[in-house]
């Protein structure tokens, strides 16, 4: 199906070019208009996205949008979205409504995990996700750290629009299928016209403006990632790769300066490393200079520890501590055991063992 996909994107381009070429007059090339069709009446997220996303592209920049459901107005659009009854990217026709339609990105993107159904933002997303993401941050594929950012783009982001327009339960079976990290859907869902709004309200200017509202979100979030989260993967895996260095047990971990946000790197890198549950403290500088040790905890959403500093260390401060722990330079243990404070790294490390000592 990509394939088809590239071979389509070639045809339309060459069609942009013959249709420009025999405008020419004067001297002057008239661009010809591509034209985007998706549905009208009230509109949704994924729509809302599907267009936005294929603005970003170059041959989309400047495409007008054209809502409408009937079918001899939608054949003359060049691209159609969440509207008439095919997925055929060959065409690029990308509805998801048909009922012989169950798509997942597990089901059409090899090695992807996601099996949730796809909603046309889903499948725009799937066929043109990493030339989008390309185009925002200026990266070109291949990349490693590109198809990186647009795995957690999908999973943070457009699986949740694809879930709800789907109507799928977010917790069906007991356990979260699927995250939700934007509420968006809600806010798109505002920018429809009230049901008793004055006639001359336009709803295809409120579409345009949930189009800016989810392609901006989506802009921030790619950038996002690619600014501050992949520099702190970067962070973790190193600290991964030189735990032997800190401790012989390989179970603690070191950041040699401040800490960064490491708990979802930890789980993923750990998984890809097949080194899961072995790692069980985190030792970081806070803003004031003095060292923290922090416990791992059992899963991402986790309250509970792999394991905890030592019980009778719980809600103590100070010289107490010091003296209660024999280790010089405490400042505190939180009455959760979840994390500590010494006022040297040292400290702070030998907290860390004493603690994996105490269970050994």
């Amino acid at each position: 199906m990509l394939i088809s996909y590239f071979c389509s994107s070639r045809r339309v381009l060459a069609r942009i070019s013959a249709q420009a070429f025999a405008s020419m007059d004067s001297g002057i090339v008239k661009k010809p208009k591509i034209v985007i069709g998706t549905h009208d009446g009230k509109f949704h997220c994924d729509e809302a996205l599907a267009c936005g996303l294929l603005r970003l592209l170059p041959e989309y920049e400047h495409a007008q949008i054209c809502r409408s459901r009937n079918p001899r107005t939608l054949e003359k659009c060049d691209i159609i979205v969440d509207v008439g009854g095919v997925y055929d990217p060959s065409t690029h026709r990308y509805d998801h409504h048909q009922k012989d339609f169950n798509g997942t990105m597990k089901s059409l993107r090899a090695g992807s995990p996601w099996a949730t159904r796809l909603s046309s933002a889903g499948l725009v997303y799937l066929h043109f996700g990493e030339r989008v993401i390309g185009e925002i941050l200026g990266v070109r594929s291949p990349d490693k750290h590109l198809t990186r950012i647009y795995d957690k783009m999908y999973e943070n982001f457009i699986e949740e629009i694809d879930a709800v327009d789907n109507g799928i339960d977010q917790y069906e079976g007991g356990s979260p299928r699927y995250k939700i990290t934007t509420t968006i859907g809600s806010r798109v869902s505002a920018l429809n016209p009230a049901w008793n709004a004055k006639e001359e309200e336009n709803p295809d200017a409120q579409f345009e403006l949930a189009v800016k509202l989810v392609t901006k979100e989506f802009q921030e979030r790619a950038k996002g990632l690619y600014s501050v989260w992949l520099p702190a993967r970067d962070l973790v895996e190193q600290a991964i790769r030189n735990r032997f260095e800190v401790d012989s047990s390989g179970a603690i971990i070191l950041f040699d300066g401040r800490s960064c946000p490491w708990k979802e790197h930890l789980f993923e890198l750990e998984k890809e490393l097949n080194i899961e549950g072995d790692i069980k403290f985190c030792l970081y500088q806070d803003d004031k200079g003095a060292w923290r040790v922090q416990c791992v905890p059992k899963h991402s959403n986790s309250f509970a520890n792999r394991l905890s500093l030592r019980e009778e260390w719980a809600g103590l401060r100070d010289e107490e501590l010091s003296e209660k722990s024999s280790i010089p330079g405490c400042i505190f243990v939180h009455v959760g055991r979840f994390i500590g404070g010494n006022k040297t790294r040292l400290g702070a490390l030998q907290m860390g063992r004493a603690s994996l000592d105490v269970n050994r």
